[in-house]
Order: C-alpha cells, then structure tokens, then sequence
C-alpha cells in the first residue's frame, strides 16, 4: 500500500461572569454560557455514542488545524472543515477510516490518523481493506482536500512485544524535526498494560512511517504534550502518573527526567492530557475518572475528579489547581478532558478546556495558586441512556466537547454527538493573543 510521493502546499493561508439567561437548545447558540462568550459558525456532524459499537461510527473526536483547514477526527475517519469564515465553517471533504477515536495530527497536505483498537474483520480504511486485529496508524495525502488519499499505513500491534495487549495508536504527538524532513511521533497506545510511550518518525518527502522504538515507562501512555524551543520537554499522561522527559539533545530518545503523581488520581480513571504553558514553566495535567463515560462532576463529587493541576516543570512540584466550579447533573457525564493554553506574549496563563457535557471553559491560572475562571459554555444535558449510572437510573447519554482549542482568536470545539462548534471569547485575558500558521493541539512549536 506504500508509493512514493512528493506533496505540495495546501493552498491555504497561513469579563464579566454573568449567565446568559437564554433557552437549553440542540444548536451552541442557545447553550447557558457566561456574556463574554459567543456563539459563532457550526459545522454538523450528528452522532450517537451507544453500546452498540457500530452506532458510534460518525461521533466526533480530537481537532488539528494547518492554515484555515480544521482537521475533524471522528470515529469513522476524519472531516475537513474550511473555517476561514468562523461564522460560517463549511464541510470541503472527508476520509473514511474504521477505526475506533481517530486521533489526528495534520502536516501541510498529510495527515496521521491512530487506529485505537483491533479491526474486526471486514472493515475498511481510505477503500483499503484492514487485515483484522490490526492496530496502529494510517497516513493520507490531502492535496486534494475533496478527495483524501491513503498512502501509508503502520501496524503495531504485531510487534512480539506488543502482542499480548494489543498496543496500537490511542493518541499521538508531533514533533516536528525539520532538518531531516521528519516529524518524531510519540505513540500512546491503546490497549493493556503497554508500559512505554512508541517513537516513530514520519518521513515528510514521502509519507511513511517507521516504528523506531519504544521508551519505557511505568504503566501506559494515554496522551502526551510536547513543547520545543526553549524549553525542549516532554510530558505524558498516562493512569496514576505524569511523566516528564528532556528532548533538547534528541527527540528520537528522550532523556527522562522525574515522575508526577497526585493523591487520588488513578482510582477508576487515569491521567488523561498534558499540556505545558508556552514558557515551558508549568507542566498542566488533567484526569478522566470514570474513563469519560461517568457524571464525575455533581456537586457531591471530590474536587480530585473535576480539575486540572498545575505542576513546577523543573521540580514537579505542585503549584495549585483548578476546580470546575459549575456542578453537573447525574445525567451528565464529564471530566477536564482534552485543552490547550492561549499563545499569549503578555505572560499570562490561559487555558481552553472540553469537558465532555460540563462544555467549554476558559481559564486564567497566571498564578497557579489562585485560578480565576474566565468565561464558559455549558451545554443542556443530553438526557438519560445506557451510560453513567446504568445501574441507578437516569443513567446518560455520552456527548458533550471531546476537545476545546484556542486557534487564532476562536475557540474550536468538537461536540461528540453535534460536530464541530467555533465560540469567541472578549476578555482582556486572551487579548494579544499570537495566530499560528498550524496547531497540532498536543504540540507547541516554540517557547515564548
């Protein structure tokens, strides 16, 4: 399935807290929030996360962003969204990929795409039959973003060593290493015990990649934050621990540095994302308790399950927390899920944050120790269904914001069951904010 190709460039450029009193509603629009929070444009893309594993082919998963083309993982492959207008973000094409979550990164015309379980037998990637059990990645070309191509595809989970768990793609990292005409890709896998994080290099002349090997580390990876520059760490997430790596002398072989660990995170859920402020000086790690399918944030519910934690990154040391201060219902499941920090020159700190039904938060932990929420976006609940309390009724459907990322003065948020939805924020503590050529959310480019 392999061809050499040579790409060419997508032809794209590079307040006050108070509730909106407006009506629960299907569209982001009508959606409690705080008033220095706008709705903006939606691109639909209806789902239904159920039991039955084939319903949750269309559901939305993680976002990556090259110039104004939103790449929209989903379930079933991924969705390019041209959001140069971000009032009125428009569908110009899509890739269909079986594999569970679709965890996506975007370089110029590639994309990298994790393969998160074993394919059962039948199903397809980009027209391609998927030998069954496979797991792992796929690559496509978009040069022609109305028809994505599969070039390339790495399997994984036949590996001796990967065998007995399976061990394929949950998330992935980019680490851009120009030079050589690579990016590093840092693995997370996907199933079992698989203690180590995967090191693969994708070549960017001709789409390939190849599994150059794993680094140890206690437990499983489930996602991993990167930032180059200056500050040159790695730090990944993964069950009851983060752990934090030196890649300023090679990318392709961390050096590790020292372990996280916070007093009741990893009883029923795991250390989910980690990101890093754009100095590289304080390391933010959040937990899904519950692995996302729990109403883990009521008001009767510990603090641990519904924040996220801000960490010295040269020490490790703890420096504060912040807590969701809006109590959930039991019908709605929720945790601090997927986010990155506003690229801000001023100094401040500032993160985007998904939370599954909970919706989309903002920020400002400029002193770690003293948080201040700066604006949210909170979704109606979805109602009762098979998960949450499946044994004490309502129980709840499973949908709410996969992912909120700042990108370019917009918030871009993937809602598992509605599709991709685009807020603006007015509150001087995003103000100057930086615009990027491309986001890959998990990756940061460059220190301020």
């Amino acid at each position: 399935m392999r061809r050499s190709i040579r790409w060419s460039v997508v032809a794209v450029s590079a307040a006050a807290l108070v509730v909106t009193a407006i009506p629960a509603g299907a569209d982001h629009e009508t959606f409690p929030s705080t008033n220095n929070v706008h709705a903006l444009g939606h691109s639909a893309n209806p789902g239904t996360f159920s039991v039955n594993s084939a319903d949750r082919d269309n559901v939305n998963s993680d976002l990556a962003f090259w110039g104004k083309l939103a790449i929209h993982g989903r379930y079933n492959g991924f969705r390019i969204v041209d959001i140069s207008a971000p009032g009125n973000p428009k569908l110009v094409g899509e890739a269909f990929c079986d594999g569970d979550q679709g965890d996506v990164i975007v370089w110029e015309n590639w994309v990298v795409r994790s393969w998160n379980s074993a394919a059962p037998a039948g199903v397809e990637c980009g027209g391609e039959p998927v030998p069954a059990g496979f797991e792992g990645f796929h690559v496509f070309d978009i040069s022609n973003v109305s028809d994505p191509e599969l070039v390339d595809s790495l399997e994984l989970s036949g590996r001796p060593e990967a065998d007995a768990f399976g061990c394929g793609s949950h998330t992935a990292t980019a680490a851009p290493d120009l030079d050589n005409d690579r990016l590093i890709v840092y693995n997370s896998t996907s199933g079992g015990p698989c203690p180590f994080v995967g090191v693969i290099e994708f070549d960017l002349a001709t789409g390939e990649l190849t599994h150059l090997r794993d680094e140890p580390r206690e437990g499983p990876s489930h996602d991993v934050g990167v930032i180059l520059g200056d500050a040159n760490l790695m730090v990944s997430a993964g069950h009851d621990l983060g752990h934090v790596w030196d890649i300023s002398s090679s990318l392709e072989d961390p050096e590790f540095l020292y372990t996280i660990a916070e007093p009741g995170v990893g009883v029923g859920g795991n250390f989910h994302s980690a990101a890093l402020t754009w100095d590289g000086e304080v390391i933010v790690l959040g937990w899904e308790p519950g692995g996302g399918s729990q109403a883990e944030c009521e008001a009767t519910d510990p603090d641990v399950k519904k924040s996220m934690f801000f960490y010295d990154s040269e020490t490790g040391a703890k420096l504060g927390q912040w807590t969701l201060p809006r109590a959930q219902g039991p019908d709605e499941n929720c945790t601090i899920h997927n986010y990155n920090i506003v690229p801000l020159k001023s100094g401040r700190y500032v993160a985007v944050s998904g939370n599954y039904q909970a919706g989309t938060w903002v920020t400002d932990f400029t002193d770690p120790a003293n948080p201040i929420t700066v604006g949210w976006a909170d979704p109606p609940s979805l109602g009762s269904g098979p998960f949450c309390s499946a044994t004490t009724p309502p129980g709840c459907q499973l949908g709410g914001a996969w992912s909120s990322y700042w990108y370019n003065g917009e918030i871009y948020e993937s809602d598992i069951t509605r599709g991709l939805a685009v807020y603006k924020v007015s509150d001087s503590a995003v103000a100057g904010a930086m615009k990027l050529d491309h986001l890959n959310p998990q990756t940061q480019e460059f220190s301020l």
